[in-house]
């Protein structure tokens, strides 16, 4: 009788000991899959390491270069992709970059996965994805295009190799690598870092004749977030963008920024209407089909208002480069660890992405539009008025 206890305290002991070890691995894969449900934003070191794993493999479409350095000596890495990357065609070209601000994660990750996108789809065949006989039926684009009930399940590969074929696509993922590491709006230039896209020469000027229609302290005081630093073109940064887009034709341009689901385009500083504005609202018009986001036209005023932002990369790449120039603000949060709400982003904007390369060889801008923009209004002519008094012309 006493063997047969000691046997059941043996077993209890022995089933409670199993207990504790099934418990702490259910409490282990627990953590494991609440870390798996975390979406885990590329750093710098991987985004580099990534992109030079993907040169390797497809140097065939793909040219990486650092276009120059940023304060903190991080390279400033662009992605070229074309059918013959190494040489400048007369293809049309489409600019796409993020990250200006550091802690804007979205902005960069999207165009990694754009990147990547491009890459595995090149030279893959063309494939039925959804398995349902039919081959490229549903491209991305936000629609059911073969009314099954599913909405861009079945990418074309073809679509892709007609576009990098095409097109010469240049790509900076991170404007402002030390941003990004920092996790800052910010560069990291000394003493608090400069607002980058507030450090763009386009009407400069403007916030001297009116500091308090274009954010008064807040974007002069180099302690704010908005600092738009000393002078146009000051950091690192702004200059590789500037000498890079000047020795290249770009068509068209898009800046991913995040957060709030709108598309915006020129002007930031004035209610004006540009004089390509039929274009820009067209082209933004088939954006927010794809991705669903609200398209900014501004307001209407019978007498242009001044007052905005200045020193912004699209009013720059605009008014004087004639480059067709948006921003889109991605997602409801600044950076959305969702698994799910990310690839949604991701994938929706790889179909933006291919419209706009698409879109690119339509859009011929004859030369910067900078002489047709609101001639004799009050501040167009202080503006001249300061340049001439600056020796600025």
């Amino acid at each position: 009788m006493k063997n047969m206890f000691d046997k059941i305290i043996l077993l209890l002991a022995v089933f409670m000991l199993l207990s504790n070890v099934f418990s702490v691995s259910a409490d282990i894969s627990k953590k494991e899959i609440k870390m798996l449900d975390k979406y885990e934003y590329y750093t710098y070191p991987r985004m580099k390491e990534y992109l030079i794993d993907l040169q390797a493999n497809y140097s065939d479409i793909m040219y990486l270069e650092s276009i120059g350095k940023t304060y903190q000596g991080r390279d400033i890495w662009l992605v070229k992709i074309s059918d013959n990357p190494l040489n400048n065609e007369k293809e049309p070209g489409v600019l796409l970059m993020g990250a200006h601000h550091g802690n804007e994660k979205p902005s960069f990750e999207v165009l990694i996965y754009f990147i990547k996108h491009l890459t595995e789809f090149y030279n893959k065949p063309n494939t039925d994805d959804d398995n349902d006989g039919k081959i490229n039926e549903d491209i991305i684009d936000g629609i059911d295009n073969d009314n099954d009930g599913l909405v861009d399940e079945d990418p074309s590969e073809e679509r892709v190799r007609n576009i990098v074929d095409s097109t010469q696509i240049f790509i900076i993922p991170m404007v402002n690598p030390d941003g990004v590491e920092a996790d800052t709006r910010k560069n990291c230039a000394p003493p608090d870092g400069v607002n980058l896209n507030r450090n763009y020469d386009y009407k400069w000027e403007l916030y001297d004749l009116y500091p308090s229609l274009y954010g008064g302290k807040w974007v002069s005081d180099p302690y704010s977030g908005n600092y738009r630093g000393e002078y146009p073109f000051s950091e690192n940064e702004t200059r590789a963008v500037r000498d890079f887009v000047e020795q290249n034709k770009i068509n068209i341009s898009l800046s991913y920024h995040s957060y709030g689901e709108v598309i915006l385009y020129p002007w930031m500083h004035t209610s004006a209407k540009t004089p390509h504005e039929d274009l820009f609202i067209s082209v933004g018009e088939n954006i927010s089909k794809i991705d669903g986001y609200y398209l900014y036209t501004g307001k209407d005023y019978p007498i242009p208002v001044p007052g905005g932002t200045l020193g912004t990369s699209e009013n720059w790449l605009y008014g004087t480069q004639g480059i067709l120039a948006f921003t889109m603000e991605l997602c409801r949060r600044r950076a959305p660890t969702d698994p799910n709400v990310v690839h949604k982003y991701l994938w929706s904007h790889v179909g933006v992405n291919l419209y706009v390369c698409e879109r690119a060889p339509t859009i011929q801008i004859d030369g910067p539009p900078r002489s047709r923009i609101v001639q004799g209004s009050f501040l167009h002519v202080l503006s001249l008025l300061h340049r001439m008094v600056h020796q600025r012309f």
